[in-house]
């Protein structure tokens, strides 16, 4: 049980658990804890395990906020397992637990393979260019939730996240993402989407100005929550050609970095 932070001054930091189940890394800080100031910590200090540094890797894994969950409509609640603010981060067998807010995937690019991840309301949030491959995303909502939340503020941010083969399970009824920023960026490609997912499938984030910019699709998902019939009308059931710039390692420019 401890709070860890990989600054910024070091990068190629490399940690290889001895399985999920047995190499744990938890904390149990909210927003609104208050701090030797005597100011709330905030969304960003509230993370369990804060990557600042480039090039971190990390196996066999979990990270963990265990502060309780909160209820519908509770302030001061988010609770960071996670937050990623390095760039050229991957992450492989991991498994990241929390209810709300459990990934800050703040900035940079980042892959995250064969990870699992839960959460409840916007449990993948942040600015950064990641590439979800063969993760499973598991929902303990208990009403409504959302899974990604993209903070895209402009048609020139390369930013966004790209869910590739991956699983949705759990509970509550879930957003697949909410527009966050103006310009918000979420793809699901090859997915299998449990009856989880509302209809609507997506979020404005209560402003309807943002349907004219977002970007938000789908492409050759599988399963209940896939069913496009009742889909909000600005998201977008794309083609390959749209498609493909999301589907692999190019994304997030991979070929550059990853050695896999």
């Amino acid at each position: 049980r401890e709070k860890v932070t990989v600054p910024i001054t070091k990068p190629f930091v490399s940690l290889i658990g001895m399985g999920t189940g047995r190499t744990v890394i938890t904390w149990n800080a909210r927003a609104s804890d208050i701090d030797a100031t005597g100011h709330q910590v905030g969304t960003f200090y509230s993370a369990s395990f804060a990557i600042e540094a480039d090039y971190f890797c990390a196996s066999h894994i979990t990270f963990e906020n265990s502060a309780p969950a909160a209820p519908p409509g509770a302030v001061g609640m988010q609770a960071v397992a996670l937050r990623l603010s390095g760039d050229k981060t991957m992450l492989y067998r991991c498994r990241i637990l929390g209810t709300q807010d459990t990934l800050f995937d703040n900035i940079g690019r980042h892959y995250l393979y064969n990870c699992d991840i839960q959460g409840s309301i916007d449990f993948i949030f942040g600015n950064a260019r990641s590439l979800y491959q063969g993760c499973a995303l598991h929902a303990v909502a208990t009403s409504y939730g959302a899974i990604a939340a993209s903070q895209r503020s402009s048609a020139s941010d390369e930013s966004g996240f790209s869910f590739v083969g991956c699983r949705l399970t759990g509970s509550g009824m879930l957003y697949l993402g909410r527009a966050w920023g103006r310009y918000a960026r979420v793809v699901y490609a090859f997915c299998d989407l449990g009856g989880i997912v509302v209809p609507q499938g997506w979020s404005d984030w209560g402003d309807r100005a943002r349907t004219k910019t977002v970007m938000f699709g789908e492409y050759k998902c599988k399963g209940p929550g896939a069913s496009s019939r009742q889909r909000v009308p600005w998201s977008r059931a794309l083609t390959y050609e749209e498609a493909r710039p999301f589907l692999g390692r190019d994304f997030i420019n991979g070929e550059q970095w990853l050695r896999l």
